[in-house]
């Protein structure tokens, strides 16, 4: 069940992260693109600001979902790549590539950030399971936009192919509908199970 519960979340928390908002917004619109918003990670953005003021525990672990598991990988992807030039996973090419402006390579540091914020609001509010279904039903919308709404080389969400590079070995709608079961299963459901679990030793 969802509930709603107020005067959990800090104040401070809810005004930095607006200002956050309402600096990057403008800059993502400028530097990238509108388009660029449909990524999954900047939506994120905006869902987390609403579930901060709301203190929805739904929007909230929804956004714990898309960040965790992503946000951590992101992480260690740009770091390692920092260190030794090598990028274990990729993704984070761009991070180092003199071609991309520094200003939008800081602005995507902010997927250091969004997990902690996330996980601060579920572990003061709790976990809403229903969060699995929920965000999934938002990625199965968001994948197909970005396919049919953004221009190929941007390459939002993947939908192109993985890890920012196209692919040509399946049919582009077979790749497609793959992402659309792969993003919940892989990245979702982990932090989903490892969640609910952490959630009940709690609770005991």
């Amino acid at each position: 069940m969802n509930v709603v519960q107020r005067g959990r979340l800090p104040l401070w928390l809810k005004v930095v992260f607006t200002l956050w908002i309402l600096f990057w917004a403008p800059a993502v619109a400028i530097k990238v693109g509108v388009q660029n918003y449909l990524w999954l990670c900047n939506l994120a953005n905006f869902l987390l600001l609403v579930g901060l003021w709301a203190e929805s525990r739904l929007i909230i672990s929804m956004q714990w979902l898309a960040t965790a598991l992503v946000g951590s990988l992101w992480a260690l992807d740009a770091g390692v790549a920092w260190v030794s030039g090598w990028h274990p996973i990729g993704g984070t090419e761009y991070m180092f590539d003199a071609n991309t402006p520094l200003g939008v390579r800081l602005l995507s540091l902010y997927h250091l950030i969004l997990p902690l914020v996330a996980g601060v609001g579920v572990a003061r509010l709790g976990y809403a399971p229903r969060a699995l279904v929920w965000q999934t039903v938002l990625t199965w919308l968001a994948v197909p936009a970005a396919f049919l709404l953004t221009e190929p080389w941007r390459n939002v969400n993947w939908v192109h192919g993985p890890f920012g590079a196209p692919q040509n070995l399946l049919d582009p709608v077979v790749y497609l509908i793959g992402l659309m079961l792969a993003w919940p299963l892989l990245l979702y459901l982990p932090v989903h199970l490892v969640t609910r679990w952490l959630s009940r030793r709690i609770r005991r």
